[in-house]
């Protein structure tokens, strides 16, 4: 039953190689274009390290904060789908159960999202398909609401170089409400597709019943499991909560960057509309992500500063490692040390998929 979900969480190894291929070729056409235009632009590591020394490190220390503050607030957003669920479950277990989870994604890359699920589930007693289904619904709400909060930054105009084009100024504007309206409408089409799940379970149930009896015993405990995870969100007043935290998340992320970007004299005076608009695009950048190292995060982040805000390469580039490191390694110290304590293996962690089947 579980392996059934994994594959569902993880499509055919074919599709997923070769989607990783293109994500590859796309991150190295994007670096190699960085470095060229480093190159044009005569990038110098002495201007880099003295842009590392012009760091105003007590906005660093309160982005790292931010950044850590983040794992609480995801927390509490997973408590409010867990609690139907588990009514005993202790937020210490699913907070350090967050935190591991996280630490996981950075040192494995993206196979170690289940991490956290599967954690979870153990530490609650939840089904572990359950908390999968909960971890998908929660990056939907993340999707939709960068999806909107990007839409509203483009479509605000927000302030470019004036060294860009007309054209590209039509297309952030346009293409910022459409992104906007497409994000705001899913959610709405997500908020009712919640609501009304259980007719939707009942349906899927009475339509397995070409299987065998077995096989549709088994087909519909999975099915009942797996929509265990939206039980939560089956209430206006669960509804509003997952919004509310879901907006308070990000609102604590939108922080973690502004102070970053106050750091940086060259960044301290980017409009609100301007650092909406670099977390959109970082964010999607983030999809590509190499363990331990980035990857598109960074790639993403020297684009949009350098490209659009005319940020010097050696500043940019400045901004980007350290944006990666308060926002991705920032919580991995303490990951490793709850891990210490909770007597897991890393060798574990990474094969996780095993782990969840036995």
């Amino acid at each position: 039953m579980q392996e059934t979900l994994l594959k569902a969480a993880h499509p055919g190894t074919r599709p997923r190689r070769r989607n990783a291929w293109i994500a590859s070729l796309l991150l190295l056409a994007a670096a190699a274009f960085l470095v060229y235009r480093g190159r044009q632009a005569g990038f110098d590591l002495r201007e880099f390290a003295l842009a590392l020394r012009s760091v105003h490190w007590g906005w660093i220390a309160a982005a790292w904060l931010a950044g850590l503050l983040t794992y609480v607030g995801r927390t509490i957003r997973w408590m409010v789908m867990l609690r139907p669920l588990a009514p005993s479950a202790r937020f210490r277990d699913v907070l350090s159960s967050t935190v591991i989870g996280f630490t996981a994604v950075f040192l494995f890359g993206r196979p170690g999202e289940l991490v956290r699920p599967w954690l979870i589930a153990r530490a609650t007693g939840a089904s572990f398909p359950s908390q999968v289904a909960a971890w998908v619904l929660e990056r939907i709400y993340d999707t939709l609401l960068i999806l909107a909060f990007f839409g509203y930054a483009l479509a605000s105009s927000i302030r470019i170089h004036p060294s860009a084009g007309p054209e590209i100024r039509w297309l952030l504007a346009r293409g910022g409400w459409i992104i906007g309206l497409t994000a705001l409408l899913c959610l709405a089409a997500l908020v009712l597709l919640q609501h009304w799940a259980p007719r939707f379970e009942q349906r899927i149930v009475d339509g397995l019943g070409f299987l065998q009896s077995h096989h549709q015993e088994r087909a519909s405990r999975l099915v009942r499991a797996a929509l265990d995870g939206l039980r939560a969100a089956r209430s206006g007043t669960a509804i509003a909560q997952l919004l509310f935290w879901s907006v308070v998340e990000w609102g604590i992320i939108y922080f973690c960057f502004h102070f970053t970007f106050l750091a940086f004299p060259e960044t301290a005076t980017l409009a609100p509309t301007q650092v909406l608009a670099y977390i959109g695009f970082v964010g999607i950048g983030s999809i590509i992500q190499i363990p331990g190292l980035g990857g598109g995060f960074q790639v993403a982040s020297i684009l949009i500063t350098t490209e659009l805000f005319r940020v010097p390469m050696e500043v940019a580039a400045s901004l980007a490692m350290l944006n990666w490191i308060v926002a991705f390694a920032g919580a991995v110290p303490f990951g490793l040390v709850l891990a210490v304590r909770e007597g897991l293996r890393w060798g574990q962690l990474s094969d996780i998929e095993k782990e969840a089947l036995s």
